[in-house]
C-alpha cells in the first residue's frame, strides 16, 4: 500500500517540529528515516498512526486521507511498533500478541483458528514463541521489544511503522528484526539511529534535520561522508566497496573530547576508532 506524506507540518509546544515534509513511499518499499535527536523523525511517524494531527498537510494511505478513516480502518491499514513498549501489561506474551488481531474483529467474539494461526506465525517470526506463557511485565527490554514486533506482525496491516525498532536489542536481534521486516512484503517506514542497519536493509533513506527533509534516495547515494559529517557531526570512514556501504564513526577532528567523569579518576579514556 502506498503512503503519501504531503506538506506535513507538526507543531508541538508551540514549535514546528516537522516543517512542510513531503514523501511518497511505494508499496512494499522499506524506507528509513534518519537524523540526529530532535530532527523530527518520531514526530513525523506519529502522524502515520494518528498519535498527532498535523497542523498542515495530509497523510494518505492507499490514496485515502488517513484522518477520514475510522479507528478500526486505520489500524487495519497501519501497524506500529514503538521504541519504548509499555511495561505495565498484566498480560502474557501470547495474550499481548493476540491484541494485534483486534482490528479484524467485528464484535467481541472469541479468537478464531485463523487468529491463532497468525499469532503463532508472528511469534515465531519475532522469536518469542518460547515466551508465550510469560508475563510481559517480567521480560527484559529486548524481549518486550520482540513481543511488540510480534503484535505488529499479527495485525497483518499492509503498512508497518517502526519507531527505533532496534532499541534494547542486541546486535544479532537487530539484524534479525530488520531482516524479518525486509522480507514481509509490506510497506515499511522506520525511524533508525543506526546508519549501518539503514544501509543494509532500506531501499531508500530520508534525512531529517531540524524538522525538514534535507535529502532522500538510495543509501549508497545519500549516505556520503560529507552529508554524514554535516548532519550528524561525526567523522566517518566508509569500509568496503559495495551497494550497501558500512560506516565507521569517530568524533570530528578538532573538536574537544568529552570530559572524563570526576568520580572515576582512574578510568582510562577510550580513543576514537578512527585514527588521524
Amino acid at each position: 500500500m502506498r503512503v503519501e506524506i504531503d506538506g506535513v507540518t507538526v507543531t508541538l509546544g508551540g514549535r514546528d517540529v516537522v516543517q512542510s515534509a513531503s514523501l511518497t513511499v511505494n508499496p512494499v518499499e522499506v524506507v528509513g528515516l534518519l537524523g540526529p535527536n530532535g530532527s523530527g523523525k518520531s514526530s513525523l511517524l506519529r502522524t502515520l498512526y494518528r498519535a498527532v494531527r498535523p497542523r498542515a498537510g495530509v497523510v494518505r494511505v492507499g490514496g485515502e486521507d488517513l484522518r477520514t478513516l475510522s479507528r478500526r480502518e486505520a489500524a487495519r491499514a497501519v501497524a506500529v511498533m514503538l521504541q519504548d513498549p509499555p511495561t505495565d501489561f498484566d498480560l502474557t506474551v501470547e495474550e499481548t500478541v493476540l491484541l494485534g488481531r483486534a482490528p479484524h474483529h467485528v464484535s467481541f467474539g472469541g479468537d478464531t483458528a485463523e487468529d491463532l494461526r497468525i499469532v503463532a506465525d508472528a511469534m515465531r517470526r519475532a522469536e518469542v514463541t518460547e515466551l508465550g506463557d510469560r508475563m510481559v511485565a517480567m521480560l527484559s527490554g529486548g524481549q518486550r521489544q520482540r513481543v511488540m514486533l510480534a503484535r505488529a506482525l499479527a495485525q497483518s496491516s499492509p503498512i508497518l511503522v517502526l519507531d527505533e525498532p532496534s532499541n534494547h536489542l542486541d546486535i544479532s536481534h537487530q539484524h534479525e528484526l530488520m531482516s524479518t521486516v525486509r522480507g514481509l512484503g509490506r510497506t515499511v517506514i522506520a525511524a533508525l539511529h543506526d546508519l549501518n542497519l539503514a544501509s543494509q536493509y532500506c531501499d531508500r533513506v530520508v534525512i531529517l534535520l531540524a524538522g525538514r527533509i534535507v535529502a532522500a534516495g538510495p543509501p549508497a547515494a545519500i549516505l556520503t561522508p560529507e552529508l554524514i559529517r554535516s548532519v550528524f557531526d561525526v567523522d566517518v570512514r566508509i569500509l568496503g566497496d559495495s551497494a550497501a556501504p558500512v560506516f565507521a564513526f569517530g568524533r570530528l577532528r578538532g573538536t574537544a573530547p568529552p570530559a572524563l567523569p570526576t568520580s572515576s579518576p582512574d578510568e582510562s579514556r577510550t580513543e576514537s576508532a578512527l585514527q588521524p
